[in-house]
């Protein structure tokens, strides 16, 4: 994992305690007591907002607009608001600070990588579902296979080099394998979305 940057945003005080920490912290740290733009965001993986200084309105609106990992120090048992992806209650142990910022980094990498657009999908290879608006279907791990396969080549793809790349030229597969496959998708994909161009063919082979 490469060093993770991390703002702190709050009192002089709680910057100060934070501050006083760094040679035990695992990640980099810059502390600010003033007015934080968009701008100066941007070279930071993690942002820690103490609660004290959300009242201003431009800073939460700044915060919900902003796709860094947001988190959110409280000295109450305070819910989280849904645009923070995590709380620390103060007092916090060292090696739980390190732990709250290092999961919150692997877990957006994660969810990132897990997350595809496709057209006008979402394809969510942690859950095995392909998503559009509030509806989605479930995939098996041949069917998301094929969809990354499609992904990965701009040109059609043709039924030897799908089995190729997908079924390893399995000996129990054959032509029909992925010809079965594909009307099984596109069967799924029709039923639940209506769409009927999800995965085109021609001469050539298949694609999106």
């Amino acid at each position: 994992m490469h060093t993770i940057n991390v703002l702190t945003f709050g009192s002089r005080n709680f910057n100060t305690s934070l501050e006083e920490l760094k040679a035990h912290l695992n990640f980099k740290l810059t502390s600010a007591e003033t007015e934080i733009s968009r701008e100066i965001l941007k070279d930071y993986d993690v942002l820690i907002f103490h609660k004290d200084c959300l009242a201003a309105d431009s800073l939460e609106e700044l915060l919900k607009n902003s796709e860094k990992i947001k988190i959110l120090v409280s000295n109450t048992n305070e819910k989280k608001k849904n645009y923070f992806n995590d709380i620390i209650s103060l007092p916090v142990k060292i090696s739980d600070l390190n732990q709250i910022v290092e999961n919150s980094v692997i877990k957006k990498n994660f969810n990132k990588n897990s997350s595809i657009l496709i057209k006008q999908y979402k394809l969510d290879k942690n859950e095995k579902k392909l998503i559009k608006d509030k509806n989605y279907i479930l995939l098996t791990e041949k069917e998301i296979q094929l969809l990354e396969l499609f992904l990965d080549n701009k040109k059609p793809i043709s039924k030897n080099k799908i089995l190729k790349e997908v079924w390893k030229y399995s000996t129990s597969a054959d032509t029909h394998t992925v010809e079965t496959h594909i009307y099984r998708l596109r069967k799924k994909i029709k039923s639940k979305f209506l769409d009927e161009n999800f995965i085109l063919n021609n001469k050539d082979g298949y694609l999106l």
